[in-house]
């Protein structure tokens, strides 16, 4: 038998990889395709009164599989003879495609337990080439049915969908980096990547975009839905029209379902001004509706507003664009100025109005792309244009997001960054300093806690405490780096004893509360709460470094080093070996009576042995 080399297996594994990729893109497509037609399938076994056998039904569920993607379907039987396109894709069904074109890619691209990464770009190509290949199948299955799609739409978009939600898997299995990009980018844009600011003010001005987009989307759903409120009868007309039956009604109230995405960016695109076309000669925005419509029976369609012009209800609709621009701000701001951040670290005045202006600018190209795809033709006559215009409805986002989004991140930014005396800008700690004469008469253990409990609030504070720093004095502050008079020469305490002098020298941290004219060092009731810009230095070490125990180990260490040279550890003069204790100091009543003060390091005299001689 022959073994197989290190290249042979790796070469073995990248096919499998590749095989595996390949196959999960086709399951994948396999999934979504089959999902489709069983809901085709029960539609219609429980019809009354089909009009086509199973082979039919296949063919038109693989067409409406099709139009999930982007592609447009032809209706050949039409009543004047001449096929009818039906171009207009419910945004709802394209959403489980993407999803599973998207978790197929991820699936394949990240990395199995004990074998190594796939390649990235053979994960992509292969999950998109099996995808593709029952798009093709199902393309040709289509071809004969009352829905046949375009050949000239399955490349664009159908192929753009695939790969565009296949690189998206990929790219989340990678990390979702920023960069590097590829090799034919231009230099410049290459060189933007790889700074860190480029990256943080791209990923918040996406962020704002995304942000106002989702406002203008639901903002359209909210006018929806006030429209079909008003004209709720009209719309249970239109239900109740188009089929008499119980299944036939689910199926009209699935397709309304499938819709409602495409209804949304409709009354966005009538909030932002341009409005939609209801055919050829009719347009309807907040001003009112121009033309003679051609609105087929269907309830969506029964929110559109009434021929005319538009009175001050319309108008209200005025209000989606400005909460996205609103929502664009509010976004910007909070990154320009964040709220637990010092002022030193907000952006300025240009970096701001930068980035509104891309999220602007992404704003407006997400509501050109949404609306160029929530409508488009059902006829060849009045109706080859229905739905929003994409060229007139993205510019009017930009303008809108713009003209206030700005202005609005720039008195955002000011509002986040005014005075903290005034709002929930903090940037001073509120911490209060316990007086250095309690500190002092304080037991060991007692100290140990202190110590302990001031270094946990310290490292919560010091973020605060920084912040201090090269903030401009207001003019209700106490001056820093000046104390009292007394304080600067050294006090007197209450018991007449002179107080050591403060020491002049600013620390990061101030305490709030502290008095004007304060000193650091000053012994009393308010000491260890200095001026603004001052803290004492008498704390405690915060390590165990100096304590016996380690002293010792650390001394026994070094004398089995030393080779027995080193003595042993010494003993404590405050516990002598001596069972007799310690001597006690010398009070007034030995210094009156001539006897000196005891030795700490000399033994206790005999009481039974006879004195010096005098």
């Amino acid at each position: 038998m022959t073994q197989r080399g290190p290249k042979a297996t790796a070469e073995r594994n990248r096919t499998l990889d590749l095989a595996s990729a390949l196959v999960r893109g086709a399951v994948a497509a396999g999934l979504g395709l089959g999902a489709l037609t069983v809901l085709v399938m029960v539609v219609w076994i429980s019809s009354p009164y089909p009009d086509s056998g199973p082979g039919g039904v296949l063919r038109a569920a693989a067409g409406v599989w099709l139009l999930a993607h982007g592609a447009g379907l032809v209706r050949p039987d039409t009543l004047s003879g001449v096929p009818a396109p039906v171009s207009m894709v419910p945004l709802l069904l394209v959403l489980g495609p993407v999803w599973l074109a998207h978790r197929a890619a991820r699936d394949a691209a990240e990395p199995e337990e004990g074998r190594p990464r796939p390649s990235q770009a053979g994960a992509f190509c292969a999950v998109t080439a099996g995808y593709l290949l029952v798009v093709a199948g199902a393309a040709a299955c289509a071809r004969g049915g009352s829905l046949r799609p375009d050949p000239d739409t399955l490349v664009f978009p159908v192929a753009l969908v695939v790969a565009g939600a296949a690189a998206a898997g990929v790219w989340t299995a990678a990390g979702r980096p920023f960069g590097p990009l590829p090799s034919w980018s231009p230099l410049a844009l290459q060189e933007a990547t790889a700074r860190t600011l480029f990256r943080d003010r791209a990923e918040a001005a996406c962020r704002s975009a995304a942000a106002g987009v989702t406002v203008l989307l639901g903002g359209g759903a909210l006018l929806v839905a006030v429209a079909l409120g008003r004209n709720a009868g009209a719309a249970q007309d239109a239900f109740l029209g188009l089929a008499g039956d119980w299944p036939g009604r689910f199926a009209v109230l699935l397709l309304a379902a499938s819709l409602v995405p495409n209804a949304a960016l409709w009354g966005a695109a009538y909030g932002l001004g341009p409005g939609f076309s209801l055919g050829t000669g009719a347009t309807a925005t907040p001003l009112g509706l121009d033309g003679t419509p051609a609105v087929p029976h269907f309830p969506l369609l029964a929110a559109v507003p009434d021929q005319g012009p538009g009175s001050l209800l319309n108008g209200a609709a005025l209000a989606v664009p400005v909460a996205a621009a609103l929502a664009v701000a509010w976004f910007t701001a909070r990154r320009a100025a964040p709220a637990d951040a010092p002022r030193a670290q907000a952006w300025s005045t240009r970096e701001t109005v930068r980035v509104t202006l891309l999220a602007a600018l992404g704003c407006a190209a997400g509501t050109a792309l949404l609306t160029a795809v929530a409508g488009g033709p059902l006829g060849t006559g009045a109706l080859r244009e229905f739905g929003p215009v994409w060229w007139l409805a993205g510019p009017a986002a930009l303008v809108w997001t713009a003209g206030i989004g700005v202005p609005a991140a720039l008195l955002l930014r000011l509002w986040r960054l005014r005075t903290p005396g005034w709002a929930w800008r903090r940037d001073v700690p509120e911490a209060e300093e316990p007086p250095a004469t309690a500190r002092a008469t304080a037991t060991p253990p007692a100290r140990a806690a202190a110590t302990a409990t001031a270094v946990e609030a310290e490292a919560g504070e010091k973020a605060e405490a920084e912040a201090v720093i090269g903030r401009r004095r207001r003019w209700w502050a106490p001056w820093r780096g000046r104390g009292g008079a007394a304080g600067a020469a050294g006090g007197a305490t209450p018991d007449g004893t002179a107080a050591p002098a403060a020491s002049s020298v600013p620390a990061p941290g101030a305490a709030p509360d502290a008095a004007p004219g304060a000193l650091v060092g000053a012994a009393g009731p308010g000491a260890g709460r200095g001026d603004a810009g001052f803290e004492p230095y008498d704390f405690l070490p915060t390590d165990p470094w100096h304590e016996k125990d380690f002293r010792e180990a650390r001394w026994a260490s070094l004398k089995r080093g030393s080779g027995g040279l080193m003595a042993d550890f010494p003993a404590d003069p405050a516990d002598p070996a001596d069972p007799v204790g310690p001597a006690a100091p010398a009070g007034p009543a030995d210094f009156a009576a001539g006897r000196p003060a005891a030795d700490p390091g000399r033994p206790a005299p005999d009481p039974d042995r006879p004195g010096p001689t005098p």
